[in-house]
């Protein structure tokens, strides 16, 4: 059995804590802070230098626009600079064996970084790489350094769910938590703490062990049973780590919690863990579409609740359809009745 963490999952919980922060509209979450920041981003000179190279070429190249061959070079030209159309491939993404060679040579901290990276970029190879890692990872002592946690982030955005197995693979590895039932026991004790950043982090601790298989049916019932907590802030960080479980157990209480939670913001989460964010595939998704349905035709609910009841069926589906019941279950209906 692997060695347990240097520091106990509490020091953890309350070391990490600055990385839970919500995001304050519909869309999908990782738990860091330093994304949004709020400090501004400068670019690199060498960057500075490339943008002011091609800056230099077109102006230079104005004068001669007048004439026919150079107006042709210039259209052509002009086609690159486009940010419209289908994706253009710079090269095939693949992980030719000199880079894997390479990380070979790297520190594990270096390698998790230099792996994630294409991983996100859908390069073939590099989840397979994490996954024969991974295990040195955690035993080599990862750290959520900026770097790392703001990689974790955009995995968890990404629209590979593979990609997203990949960055919870690195989370867990980075706290150094074995993937085994007693650390369920630890996390599960902790989520009932009087500190709230203690209580935050060790749900969502939990989501991350029972996404990888690790006591999922326990952790599932724990997190249900922090839905009803009195903080909204608990029963914010309960669905979020429902949806990191992706389980079919988890569909029915988080439409509950999108029904009927008093705060707008927990509402908010659990239709996005149920359209866009955490685990749920696309089959498990469009599962939830009848009953959001419903709630489109339900006058219970707030004008709010339901831009987000179309939010979310826009997300799940892929259609652009206006806000109205009526459209959709036409849609619904010659869609097979999805």
């Amino acid at each position: 059995m692997d060695s347990t963490p240097e520091h106990s999952p509490l020091q953890s919980a309350v070391a990490q804590d600055q990385r839970l922060k919500p995001t304050p509209d519909y869309g999908s979450l990782g738990p860091s802070s330093d994304v949004h920041s709020g400090k501004p981003l400068h670019p690199q000179p060498g960057r500075l230098r490339s943008i002011a190279a091609i800056t230099a070429g077109i102006l230079c190249a104005l004068p001669f626009i007048a004439s026919s061959t150079a107006r042709a070079a210039w259209e052509q030209f002009s086609e690159y600079l486009t940010l419209q159309g289908k994706p253009q491939p710079a090269s095939p993404a693949i992980m030719s064996q000199h880079e894997i060679e390479r990380l070979d040579r790297q520190p594990a901290q270096k390698q998790a970084e230099l792996l994630l990276e294409p991983a996100i970029n859908h390069y073939e190879g590099a989840n397979e790489q994490i996954a024969a890692r991974v295990e040195h990872w955690r035993r080599a002592h990862l750290k959520l350094t900026p770097h790392l946690t703001a990689l974790i982030t955009a995995a968890l955005n990404s629209n590979d769910l593979r990609v997203r197995a990949a960055a919870i693979e690195i989370d867990l590895a980075a706290m150094n938590l074995a993937k085994v039932p007693s650390n369920v026991d630890v996390f599960a004790k902790e989520a009932e703490s009087q500190d709230q950043s203690v209580r935050n982090w060790a749900l969502w601790t939990l989501g991350l062990l029972g996404n990888r298989g690790v006591d999922s049916e326990r952790v599932t019932q724990i997190l249900i049973a922090h839905l009803r907590d009195s903080n909204p802030e608990s029963r914010h960080w309960a669905v979020e780590a429902l949806g990191l479980v992706g389980t079919d157990e988890t569909i029915a209480p988080l439409l509950q919690v999108f029904h009927d939670d008093p705060s707008p913001m927990v509402r908010e989460r659990a239709a996005c863990s149920l359209a866009q964010s955490g685990m749920l595939n696309e089959q498990q998704r469009r599962s939830a579409i009848p009953q959001l349905l419903n709630f489109a035709d339900d006058p219970s609910l707030d004008a709010q609740t339901h831009e987000w009841v179309f939010h979310a069926l826009r997300d799940i589906s892929g259609q652009n359809l206006p806000n109205d019941s009526a459209a959709w279950r036409n849609w619904q209906s010659s869609a097979g009745g999805i």
